[in-house]
C-alpha cells in the first residue's frame, strides 16, 4: 500500500515539500492554521515567488484541470491525523525578538497538535531548523508506537523545486533500535527517486542531523563574510577583491562559489541561524566555539553601513535634497523575499538620512511596500532612475546585470554614478558608457 503524507505547515518550505512529494507520486495533503493560505495553495496559487513551484502546484493539486489530484490543503487537524502514514513538520522557527535565540513556538505548537490525533505506527519527521536537542525534547510529545526522525531542508529560494526534487544530499536523524531502523526503511521509500538518481542518502543520529543545516549555513556565512573583509583589506591597501576572489577560487580547497564581496547575505535563513546557533552553543557551555560566528555577523551588517558611507561620498558628503535610486529590493535575485534584505535596509538608512530612494525590483515590490512604506518605488528601473544623482545596484537580478543598456540609464539620470553593491555589473561596460563606476574592494578605475 502507498504511502500517504500530510505537510504541515504551508509557507515556503511547506507548500514546496507537499508540491515535490505529490510529483513524486504520493499522495499528499498540506494543513496550515492560516484559512487563507489554504484558499490559495488549493487554487493552486502561491504566497510567494519562487520559480517553478506554481506549475508544480497547477500539476497536482485536487480540482484544477488536467492535474493529478494528488495534492489537497486543509485546516483540519483531526483530517490529518486520520490520513497520514508520513508527517512533514515544515512550520518556521524564527528568531526571537530582542535575542539570538530561535522561536520554538510554532514547532511546539505543531507537535502538540499532531501528537492528540496522530494514529499509531504512524513516522513524523521535523523539517523545521531548530537548535539542537530539539528533537530528543519533541519525540517525548509525540504518543508510544510513533518514531520521529529529523529531515533537515537545504532550500536554496530560487531553486527550491530542483532542490527538494534533485537534493544534492538527504541527511535523516533516527533514534536507536528497531524505531529508528523503521523510520529509516520509510524514509528510503519516500525519497527512492532522488536516491535512485544519484543522491547520497545520510543516516545519523538527533544532534548531529540538527547541526548540518545549522553547521552549512555558519560555513557559507563565513565563507561570505570572509570576501567582504577582504574587500576592507583591499580598499585600504588599493586592492581588486574581484581579482583576489578569482585567484583563491581557482585553489580546488577553496571554490569560488560565495566569494563576490558585496553588501552582505540576509534573508530568513542565514542571520537567524547563526546567531540561533551561538545562542545554543552558549546554553550548551559551548559557546567559545563559535565566537567567530558574532564577528561574521558584525562584518556582515558592517556592509551595510559601508555601501551607505560610499553612497554619501559619491554625493558630496551628505543626502539631504539628493535623489538615489536603487535597484534591488530583494535580499537576494529570483525570490520576491525582503526578510533582513541588505539593500532594503540600506535603502532605508539613507532615506532616514533625507535621502529621496527609488525602488526598483522586478519581484519584490509589493513585500518592499507593506516593509518599507515611506520609500519611493517605481514600475521600472529606467523609472527608478529619472533624476537620480546616484545609483545603487543592490541585488544582482539579471535583469540588472544583461538587461540594462548603461547608455540609455545615463539618458534620465543627473548624474551618471553608479555603485555595485554586488559586484555583478561590468565595469569596463558601464565607464565606457560614460558612468563613474565603483565597487566595495575595487580600484576606482
Amino acid at each position: 500500500m502507498a504511502l500517504k503524507i500530510t505537510v504541515i505547515g504551508t509557507g515556503y518550505l511547506g507548500a514546496t515539500h507537499a508540491a515535490a512529494m505529490a510529483e513524486l507520486g504520493f499522495e499528499v495533503l498540506g494543513l496550515d492554521v492560516v484559512p487563507e493560505k489554504i484558499e490559495m495553495l488549493a487554487a493552486g496559487r502561491v504566497p510567494m515567488y519562487e520559480p517553478g513551484l506554481e506549475d508544480l502546484l497547477a500539476r497536482h493539486v485536487a480540482g484544477i484541470e488536467g492535474s493529478s489530484g494528488r495534492l489537497r490543503f486543509t485546516t483540519s487537524w483531526e483530517e490529518a491525523g486520520a490520513f497520514g502514514d508520513v508527517h512533514f513538520v515544515c512550520v518556521n522557527t524564527p528568531q526571537k525578538h530582542g535575542e539570538y535565540a530561535c522561536d520554538m513556538s510554532y514547532v511546539d505548537a505543531a507537535f502538540a497538535s499532531l501528537a492528540g490525533v496522530v494514529q499509531e505506527g504512524a513516522l513524523v519527521v521535523g523539517k523545521s531548523t531548530v537548535p539542537v536537542g530539539s528533537a530528543l525534547r519533541l519525540a517525548g510529545l509525540l504518543p508510544e508506537g510513533v518514531e520521529l526522525a529529523w529531515n533537515p531542508e537545504f532550500l536554496r529560494e530560487g531553486f527550491a523545486v530542483q532542490d527538494t526534487l534533485h537534493p544534492d544530499r538527504i541527511v535523516v536523524g533516527v533514534s536507536e533500535g528497531a524505531g529508528g531502523e523503521r523510520a529509516e526503511k520509510v524514509l528510503r521509500e519516500v525519497y527512492a527517486v532522488p536516491v535512485a538518481e544519484g543522491s547520497p542518502f545520510v543516516v545519523t543520529d538527533y544532534p548531529t542531523a540538527e547541526l548540518v543545516k545549522t553547521s552549512a549555513n555558519s560555513f557559507l556565512a563565513t565563507k561570505i563574510s570572509f570576501i567582504n573583509a577582504m574587500a576592507e583589506v583591499c580598499e585600504a591597501a588599493g586592492g581588486d577583491v574581484a581579482k583576489l576572489a578569482e585567484a583563491i577560487g581557482h585553489d580546488e580547497r577553496i571554490g569560488s562559489k560565495f566569494l563576490r564581496a558585496g553588501i552582505g547575505f540576509g534573508g530568513g535563513c542565514l542571520p537567524k541561524d547563526i546567531r540561533a546557533f551561538m545562542a545554543r552553543a552558549g546554553e550548551l557551555g559551548a559557546d567559545q566555539a563559535l565566537t567567530f560566528l558574532r564577528e561574521i555577523d558584525s562584518i556582515n551588517m558592517r556592509r551595510r553601513a559601508s555601501m551607505v558611507e560610499m553612497a554619501r561620498e559619491a554625493l558630496g558628503g551628505g543626502f539631504l535634497g539628493k535623489r538615489v535610486a536603487v535597484l534591488g529590493a530583494t535580499f537576494k535575485p529570483d525570490s520576491d523575499d525582503v526578510r533582513d534584505s541588505p539593500a532594503l535596509n540600506v535603502a532605508g538608512q539613507i532615506h532616514l538620512q533625507g535621502g529621496q530612494v527609488t525602488v526598483y525590483d522586478p519581484k519584490g515590490m509589493d513585500n518592499a511596500r507593506r516593509l518599507f512604506p515611506t520609500l519611493g518605488y517605481a514600475p521600472t528601473a529606467l523609472d527608478a532612475a529619472r533624476g537620480a544623482d546616484v545609483v545603487l545596484h543592490l541585488t544582482e537580478w539579471r535583469e540588472f546585470r544583461d538587461g540594462l543598456d548603461p547608455a540609455e540609464l545615463a539618458s534620465v539620470v543627473t548624474s551618471p554614478v553608479i555603485l555595485d553593491g554586488r559586484n555583478a555589473l561590468d565595469p569596463v561596460r558601464w565607464r565606457e558608457a560614460g558612468w563613474t563606476y565603483r565597487a566595495m574592494g575595487r580600484p576606482r578605475a
